[in-house]
């Protein structure tokens, strides 16, 4: 996919791209908040590109940064719906996206506190787990085990929905 040489440098970056686009259009659907967020986390990811653990492999570093990035779409545009107190929906609009939103609300407001501020805090606000363990009080590994079981949780949830 990629260039293998271990050089953030010499990525391929039209790959990488591309990758982010398929990541943020499984998250969004296809659209132009899809696209943004892909854009997004392109830049991101060149921007923080020294930070990648294993520059050899960067697809799954990269298809974090895209995932999360869709996710703070779906967050930005919560918050600008409950800004205007009302959403106006053009019934032409197809709704599915927003109703797997809708249930990923749902399914997160079941969750403790420090659960949800987990997801909240890795997904939307996009902080390493370092930081997440550090505000806790846990261990960096447990953030790691935790986010892995509530990832699961949440699959599990949204099947029922």
């Amino acid at each position: 996919m990629t260039q293998r040489t271990g050089n953030a440098h010499e990525w391929d970056w039209g790959t990488i791209s591309g990758l982010c686009l398929r990541e943020t259009r499984r998250v969004l659907g296809a659209g132009s908040a899809a696209d943004d967020a892909a854009q997004e986390a392109t830049i991101r990811a060149w921007r923080y590109r020294s930070k990648c653990r294993n520059p050899a492999r960067p697809e799954p570093w990269v298809a974090g940064i895209a995932r999360r990035e869709a996710l703070r779409a779906i967050s930005q545009r919560r918050v600008h719906a409950e800004a205007t107190d009302q959403e106006v929906v053009d019934p032409r609009q197809d709704l599915s996206g927003l109703v797997d939103r809708l249930d990923l609300w749902r399914a997160m407001s079941g969750m403790e506190g420090q659960d949800r501020w987990l997801l909240v805090g890795h997904y939307w606000q996009d902080l390493p787990d370092s930081e997440l363990a550090m505000q806790l009080g846990l261990a960096e590994v447990t953030v790691r085990v935790r986010l892995h079981r509530l990832r699961r949780l949440l699959r599990e949830t949204l099947v029922e929905i």
